[in-house]
């Protein structure tokens, strides 16, 4: 691969790359880092050792921002989601995860890359390619959407450690001071090692999921074929399509990795490693989707349990359909998917934010640096952490409803995002190629429809 990976003709190379690794991901970490250290033969074996261990050892330095990233997408918001999917209707959600993880992939990818070509985050590029009333509503629509996720994430670690029998009015507290210490007090490489680790908890769900005992036939099945056309026809089914893609590509992922790829530093040089982050980030995190939909729908669609209050409440229901290991895998990683995007989606907001309106931001400055930055982020902490304590909240509801949202949002992002990906003054020869384009354009335009779908079959419904 060529050094100017980003470029337009490496950008649709790159395609062709995603493209093997989605029909390869159960060898996806050794095939990428086999990808990054094949040499020519002509190489003694010194030197094929030599460059080994250098990319390796730039891929490890990079990795972070497109695998913490990804991850924190599956919250206790993305965990309500795909659990009531699987509830609601069994296999038939399926099919929505190749695609999704095709445009997953495609989208992070752009915007890490501008991350790594300009050195400014998305809100900060918007502010000033388009001005700064646009950028104004557009940070507050974003605030707005982003604090029902924190109402998410505090409700996850109340309804996960409520299980085991603490109760939320010690849970939500602790946990909020907690993350609020980890951030204001640590560095940027401190906060990244910490967000890594939670990462790769994420595998309990993939245990809970084999432990439900699924029709692997008939998951696989439902994968790769679409539902007949009337499911089409439902409210119901569309508003659960657009919550799956609203929360698996959440508009705040794309403002907070560009951003966290510009703290890291990463240039265009290094971003050929960087990108393998990206979309190792991506696999992981869909294939972990695809598990938590496939368990529920194995146990509480299977035996006829359509609604869920929360999260919690399918960790219960696995209980005595698929045993205590797979409940206490799912209740736990509920609490460290909560506690997890309850770190980030209020650093989210405030590098969003801030960027957008011109202060400064990051974790890696002190609080009387970036005192904007840092009381956007503890006031968001205080006001979502305080929502859950007030009794008789819908919260799944709610939760949801936040994930609908992001998918209705997510094309005006998106339209940002291709405007300015594909300037060839501000990238050079970073811009989008053909495909990237087609894919971004198509997921779009796609969302829209979706949108209009459900609000034309909700109105004829009522």
């Amino acid at each position: 691969m060529a050094d100017a990976c980003c470029a337009q003709d490496d950008s649709d190379k790159g395609l062709l790359d995603t493209g093997y690794w989605l029909l390869a991901t159960g060898c996806c970490i050794l095939g990428g880092l086999y990808h990054l250290t094949v040499i020519p033969s002509v190489m003694s074996d010194k030197r094929r050792l030599r460059v080994w261990r250098i990319r390796l050892l730039m891929f490890l330095a990079v990795i972070g921002p497109g695998f913490i990233t990804a991850n924190v997408d599956n919250d206790a918001g993305g965990i309500y989601t795909y659990s009531a999917a699987g509830a609601q209707f069994g296999y038939l959600l399926l099919w929505v995860m190749i695609p999704m993880t095709v445009a997953l992939v495609v989208v992070q990818e752009m915007s890490a890359r501008m991350g790594a070509a300009t050195g400014k985050g998305l809100s900060d590029l918007i502010r000033e390619e388009y001005g700064l009333r646009i950028t104004f509503f557009m940070m507050l629509g974003l605030v707005i959407t982003n604090f029902g996720n924190v109402v998410a994430e505090f409700a996850g670690i109340a309804s996960s450690l409520e299980l085991f029998h603490i109760s939320r009015y010690v849970s939500v507290p602790v946990a909020a001071v907690v993350v609020w210490l980890l951030v204001v007090k640590g560095t940027y490489k401190s906060v990244e090692k910490v967000f890594l680790a939670a990462s790769f908890f994420y595998f309990a769900y993939i245990i809970a999921g084999v432990l439900a005992g699924p029709s692997w036939k008939e998951a696989f099945v439902a994968t790769f074929k679409p539902p007949h056309s009337g499911a089409f026809h439902q409210s119901a089914y569309i508003y659960m399509v657009i919550a799956v893609v609203g929360t698996t590509i959440a508009p705040w992922m794309q403002f907070y990795l560009q951003s966290s790829i510009v703290e890291k530093g990463i240039t265009p040089r290094e971003y050929r490693a960087s990108r393998w982050d990206v979309i190792l980030g991506c696999l992981f995190t869909d294939i972990v989707a695809w598990f938590i939909v496939v368990a529920c729908a194995a146990t509480l669609y299977a035996h006829g349990v359509r609604q869920i209050r929360d999260g919690a409440d399918a960790a219960q229901a696995l209980r005595p359909l698929a045993g205590d290991y797979a409940y206490i895998l799912f209740a736990a990683g509920l609490f460290n998917a909560s506690l997890f995007a309850a770190s980030i989606l209020p650093i989210s907001t405030a590098y969003t934010v801030c960027e957008g309106l011109g202060f400064e931001s990051g974790v890696g400055h002190k609080f009387s640096e970036a005192k904007v930055f840092y009381w956007l982020y503890t006031l968001l902490l205080i006001a979502g952490g305080g929502v859950i304590l007030l009794p008789n909240i819908p919260l799944v509801k709610i939760s949801i409803l936040s994930q609908v949202v992001n998918g209705i949002v997510l094309p005006f992002v998106l339209i940002f995002m291709l405007l300015l990906v594909n300037k060839s003054e501000l990238m050079g020869k970073h811009v989008n190629g053909t495909w990237f384009n087609l894919i971004a354009w198509a997921t779009t335009i796609i969302m829209i429809g979706l949108t209009i779908a459900w609000f034309v079959t909700g109105q004829a419904g009522s």
